[in-house]
C-alpha cells in the first residue's frame, strides 16, 4: 500500500474518479463547496472515505445515522488511501472517517508492535495526535491478507505465508500504497523472508486484483478479508502465524473538537452493531449484479436497525 510513476498515476487517476463523482479536482475540497485545507463549519460534521467501497459504505452509515440526529453533515468520499485523507484530519478539512485499527496504528507510529485487537486499540488511544480520537470500536475486523488462487494453493500445497515463502520467488499483487507501507510488502519481506521477483501496482481489494489472481497474472495478492470475491472465486487467504497484519477493528476517527456526546452516542451505537459477518454481508450487496450504490445500502439497513 509504489511510489514515482505509480503513485502519480494512481493520484491522476482517484482525481479523474473524484470528478465523475461530482467532486472538485481536489481530493480534500468539501462536496458542499469549500476549498481544501479549510475546516468545517463549526456545526458541521465533514465525513470522508477512503477509495473502496466498504469505507465509502460505512461513511454513508456514519453520515445516515448523524443526520438522522439533526447533526449537519458534509461528505468527501473516495479520497484515497490514508496517506492521501490523513492529512485533512489533521489540518480540519476533514472531521470523520472510518478506520481500521491495526492499519492506523501502523500509520501513527511504524515502530509498535502491539497485534491483539485490545493492545492495539489501546496503544492507538494513547498515539494518536491530541487533536484526534477514536470513539469505541466495533466487533467487525477486516484484515489486509495474502491471498492465493485455489489451484496454486493445490499446487504449491500452501496454507500459511510461511510456505508461500518458502515456494520461491512470486509475483505479488496489490496497491500501490501497499508496496511501501511497514505491514504490507516489507513486513512480509522481514517476517517471512518472502521473495517477490515483481510488484504489480494494482487497486485497493478491487476487480483488478480479483482478475489478476483469477487470470495467473500474479501469484498472490492483497485482498481484504471481508471481500465477497474470496469466496466467490474459491480464492485461499494464506494463515498469518507471525501476525505481520495486527487486529484491524473497525473505528470511528474523528476531530476531538466535533465529537459531541450526540456525536459519540450516535457512532458506538453503530459501532455496537458492526460484525465481521455484517460486513460481509454488506459487500456483497454493494457487489450485486443490480450494483447498488454506498448510500442505498447504507440507507436501507440503518432503517432495519433503527437510525
Amino acid at each position: 500500500m509504489k511510489r514515482v510513476l505509480t503513485a502519480a498515476a494512481a493520484a491522476t487517476a482517484a482525481l479523474l474518479t473524484l470528478a465523475a463523482c461530482g467532486g472538485s479536482s481536489d481530493p480534500l475540497s468539501q462536496s458542499s463547496g469549500g476549498p481544501s485545507g479549510s475546516k468545517a463549519a463549526s456545526d458541521t460534521i465533514a465525513i470522508g472515505s477512503a477509495n473502496f467501497p466498504e469505507s465509502t459504505l460505512l461513511a454513508e452509515i456514519y453520515a445516515g445515522a448523524l443526520e438522522a440526529k439533526g447533526v449537519k453533515v458534509t461528505k468527501t468520499l473516495n479520497i484515497g488511501s490514508r496517506e492521501t485523507y490523513y492529512p485533512g484530519l489533521q489540518d480540519g478539512s476533514i472531521d470523520l472517517i472510518p478506520e481500521y485499527t491495526g492499519s492506523l496504528l501502523k500509520h501513527v507510529n511504524k515502530e509498535d508492535t502491539a497485534t491483539s485487537s485490545a493492545d492495539v486499540y489501546a496503544a492507538l488511544q494513547k498515539q494518536l495526535p491530541d487533536t484526534l480520537t477514536v470513539l469505541e470500536q466495533s466487533q467487525a475486523e477486516d484484515k489486509d491478507a495474502v491471498v492465493v488462487s485455489k489451484s496454486f494453493a493445490a499446487e504449491k500445497n500452501l496454507k500459511s505465508i510461511d510456505d508461500l515463502a518458502a515456494a520461491g520467488p512470486v509475483t505479488f499483487g496489490g496497491p500501490p500504497e501497499f508496496q511501501k507501507r511497514v505491514d504490507g510488502l516489507p513486513g512480509l519481506v522481514q517476517r517471512y523472508n518472502l521473495q517477490v521477483k515483481e510488484y504489480k501496482s494494482l487497486d485497493t481489494g478491487g476487480p483488478l486484483t480479483v482478475d489478476a489472481l483469477k487470470t495467473g497474472a500474479v501469484q498472490a495478492a492483497d485482498l481484504f478479508t471481508t471481500d465477497p470475491a474470496i469466496t466467490a472465486n474459491e480464492f485461499v487467504v494464506l494463515e498469518d502465524p507471525k501476525n505481520n497484519f495486527a487486529a484491524q477493528n473497525v473505528v470511528p476517527l474523528v476531530n476531538k473538537s466535533k465529537a459531541s456526546d450526540v456525536v459519540k452516542s450516535t457512532l458506538n451505537a453503530i459501532s455496537s452493531k458492526l460484525t465481521t459477518e455484517l460486513l460481509i454481508e454488506l459487500n456483497s450487496k454493494l457487489a450485486a449484479a443490480d450494483k447498488p450504490t454506498p448510500q442505498a445500502v447504507a440507507k436501507e439497513w440503518l432503517a432495519a436497525n433503527g437510525f
